[in-house]
Parts: structure tokens; C-alpha cells; sequence
């Protein structure tokens, strides 16, 4: 079986959705049953994952891997070479493709809160994404509140849609550093659902109170309305407790993660959440936006707060950074909370779907 997959999301600095693909392609090219089938890789540019090239071609199709390389480039390209099946893992897919589809849709941000979104990018992601859903022969997502999300909000009948939650590793590796002073991190892209800014403020108290205190926020600002970071951080009086990095390489994220004492994010809206995952993976326990998906994601591995609450958001991240009675007992339930999360069992439970689907 040859199966397609767009990999643009491959090409240059990969954040989640490439994160997400090169997880799969690494355990599909260990695993005796994919062996079995070739997969082209169709991108803009050079694909940034070490594969077998007799196994996974790559195609380079020139263009900006937007709409218009998506929705004409690919089409016209993969014409002549009789795919069986079309893997896309980013929310939408080539409309135009007479071959069977499978659209991976993480989260549906973008119709629960438009507001978050440029009127035309939004517009743009919400017609695509529901027509990709409706031509697709089975759409994955990654949790069950993303699941219920499809069917409330783009009535993607249920028997087409498959629950696959991806893989978690740890960042760190399996035996961890002794960390040193107390540093919270912040892992993701910065937007307004995480509230970035309140987690700066509700971290100035700790660094006015505590000198060794620290934040490392990892990220690029792709807010909508913006949102001033610097200025937040300026008129908390924050410089040098707050770092902020705006792209991090693998090496130097993983000491990130080795130096942590707690973790933070604050989000309001995540089609999973992947970072406190890694965070709990690599022994550092998290403080969550209390939200249905933190509850299906971490369990009972991680302390929770509300929504605009400053003040009790300062206290849990005090508690997670010197309360050991509070770490031992988030730590104890991270075990069970990242057993749902493998790559072997979620790259064959993919395959499994593009399988049935060709």
C-alpha cells in the first residue's frame, strides 16, 4: 500500500502537529507491519526526519505550503502516483483528491472561540476543516473531548471518528538531573487561551518573596488580539526572573525540562495538552487551567486552578515549587495518567485506520 501524508509541518522548525507526524513516522519505520507499505512524504521544502528513503520518499513540491499548495499543488503532483490512501494530519486535506483521506483534527479552537482568530484565518480554518472532515473517510482526534467537539460542532458522524491519543515521552530521558533552584516552565506556543500574561503576574509574587525563584517561558507569540509579553513582564518588574525564549532546539529544551521544579499552563481550551504530559514525564509536576481536557489528559497528576485567579494560581505554584507532601502526591499519579499515551500503540492504531480506509 502507498500512502501519502502531507509533511509540511516537517519542514524547518517543527512544533506540534510535527511533532505529532514524526512521532508516527519514527515508530512506523521500527514496526514489522508497516514494513509492509511505502510512504511518499509531500512537502515544500527538505524534510527535517532521518528515514529510510527507500521506505519514505520524499516529494518536494515547490510553494509556501499554504492553501493554494495544499489545495492545487498537491493534487496536481500526487495524480500520477497512484496513492491508496491520503494521511493529513494538520485538519485539513486537499478537497480535490479522488484518493481515500484521513484527517487527523487535534482541536477545534477556531470554531469554539473565533474570537481568537484573524476573520479571515478563521474563516479560512473553519471551511476547510469541515469540509475536510465531511470528505474524509475517518477523521482521528486525540482525546475524547476533542471527539465530542467533532460532533457538536462539525456533526462528524461517530462511527467515522477514531479517539488515537499520541505517544508521550520523556524529554529528559529516563534518569533526570538533580535540579537545582526553583524554575517554573512554560512549554508552547504563546496564545491567548494559555493566559500567559496571568501567569507571569501570578509568578511576580514568588519572585518578590524568593530570590532564586525563576520563570523560563518557551514559546513564539502568536497571540490574537496581541498580547505584550515584554510589557508584562517590564511592568512586573520581572527582568532577569523571567526568560523567555521564543524557539528552543530539542537539546536545549530537554535541559529546560531537567532544571524545572513545577510547570505551568494555564490554558483554557486544548484539543489534549501536550506539554504538561512531557512535564510530568520528566518528573516535574504541573499546575493546570482546570478544564474537562486537563481532567482527561493529567488525572490526578497535577494541581488545579480557575480562571482568573491570581492569587490561588500564586499559591499552587508555591505549593508544587516547596510543598513535598504536594509533589510526592502529583508525582505518585503521573504512572497512571501517561499510561494512555504510547507511540507503538498509537502509530498502530493510525495504521490501523489507513489500512480500512485504502
Amino acid at each position: 500500500m502507498r500512502i501519502g501524508i502531507d509533511a509540511r509541518e516537517l519542514c524547518g522548525r517543527s512544533t506540534g502537529v510535527g511533532r505529532y507526524l514524526g512521532g508516527l513516522l519514527r515508530e512506523w519505520a521500527a514496526d514489522d507491519q508497516a514494513r509492509a507499505h511505502e510512504f511518499v512524504l509531500y512537502a515544500p521544502g527538505a524534510v527535517e526526519v532521518s528515514l529510510d528513503g527507500r521506505r519514505f520518499p520524499a516529494r518536494a513540491i515547490a510553494g509556501g505550503g499554504g492553501t493554494w499548495w495544499e489545495q492545487v499543488q498537491i493534487p496536481r503532483a500526487v495524480a500520477a502516483d497512484h496513492l491508496d490512501v491520503w494521511f493529513a494530519p494538520a485538519y485539513t486535506a486537499p478537497l480535490r483528491l479522488a484518493t481515500p483521506i484521513v484527517v487527523a483534527i487535534h482541536d477545534l479552537s477556531f470554531v469554539a472561540h473565533p474570537e481568537w482568530f484573524r476573520l479571515r484565518e478563521g474563516a479560512r480554518r473553519r471551511w476547510l476543516t469541515r469540509q475536510s472532515a465531511h470528505k474524509a473517510s475517518a477523521a482521528i482526534t486525540i482525546s475524547e473531548f476533542s471527539r465530542r467537539e467533532l460532533l457538536d460542532r462539525l456533526g462528524v458522524p461517530g462511527g467515522r471518528i477514531r479517539v488515537i491519543p499520541p505517544g508521550v515521552t520523556s524529554p529528559i530521558g529516563a534518569h533526570p538531573a538533580a535540579r537545582g533552584d526553583p524554575r517554573i516552565l512554560f512549554v508552547g506556543s504563546i496564545l491567548n487561551r494559555r493566559h500567559v500574561t496571568d501567569l507571569i503576574r501570578a509568578f511576580a509574587p514568588l519572585a518578590r518573596s524568593d530570590t532564586l525563584v525563576s520563570l523560563d517561558i518557551v514559546g513564539d507569540n502568536r497571540s490574537y488580539p496581541h498580547e505584550d509579553l515584554q510589557r508584562t513582564i517590564d511592568s512586573e518588574q520581572l527582568a532577569g526572573r523571567v526568560r523567555w525564549h521564543r524557539y528552543v532546539s530539542d537539546d536545549r529544551l530537554r535541559d529546560l525540562y531537567s532544571r524545572a521544579r513545577a510547570f505551568a499552563f494555564l490554558s483554557e481550551y486544548e484539543g489534549l495538552g501536550l506539554t504538561p504530559l512531557e512535564a510530568l514525564a520528566a518528573g516535574v509536576p504541573p499546575v493546570l487551567l482546570d478544564t474537562p481536557v486537563a481532567r482527561e489528559s493529567c488525572g490526578e497528576a497535577a494541581v488545579y486552578v480557575s480562571l482568573d485567579r491570581l492569587a490561588a494560581t500564586t499559591l499552587a505554584l508555591e505549593q508544587v515549587l516547596f510543598d513535598e507532601p504536594t509533589r510526592v502526591r502529583v508525582l505518585a499519579a503521573a504512572p497512571a495518567a501517561l499510561a494512555k499515551y504510547s507511540w507503538p500503540r498509537a502509530a498502530a492504531q493510525t495504521l490501523d485506520v489507513l489500512e480500512g480506509c485504502a
